[in-house]
């Protein structure tokens, strides 16, 4: 009975250490275009025009909006643990600029240092102006509804409801 129990007790030591230890495990992921060098390389400024392009590269990932020169491909591969939040580990983007005539002007490259970085201040949005606790909040307006000049006068102004020459 005792060598039953030790087995239970290892095997579920077993199985709780492989459980913590696929929280560890490294996942991958990739965004966007499926970038293939010799096609990005064969596009050629002066050369190729939107046809070519799209024949060759297929559809951008997105366009210009207002400015319909311009076509952009973007890949990113992304590497978290468990369940944080994933990182950029790699990004590739490229810049297609074309002419009136819609022939390629100019191809752009960057990668990562694109990236920005953006931090949250918490739960709140910071504000400028006199910083009130809770129970300011919560009583800050008494006195001041009915005041005189103030609005909550149901007679319209200071005088009680009385026209003043």
């Amino acid at each position: 009975m005792k060598l039953r129990s030790a087995r239970t007790g290892l095997v579920t030591i077993a199985l709780m250490a492989g459980i913590g230890a696929s929280g560890c495990t490294q996942l991958r992921s990739h965004q966007g275009y499926v970038v293939d060098t010799d096609l990005v390389n064969s596009v050629q400024p002066g050369v190729d025009n939107r046809q070519s392009v799209l024949a060759t590269l297929g559809k951008p990932t997105f366009a210009a909006q207002f400015d319909a020169g311009d076509w952009y491909y973007i890949a990113r591969d992304s590497r978290n643990y468990g369940f944080t939040n994933p990182h950029a580990r790699d990004q590739i983007a490229i810049q297609l600029t074309f002419d009136p005539a819609g022939n390629v002007q100019t191809i752009r490259r960057s990668g990562l240092e694109q990236v920005a970085s953006v931090h949250p201040y918490g739960k709140t949005t910071p504000t400028l102006g006199k910083k009130r606790g809770f129970f300011e909040d919560l009583f800050g307006n008494i006195g001041t509804v009915g005041a005189a000049g103030g609005t909550g006068n149901p007679g319209g102004g200071a005088g009680g409801g009385r026209d003043t020459p």
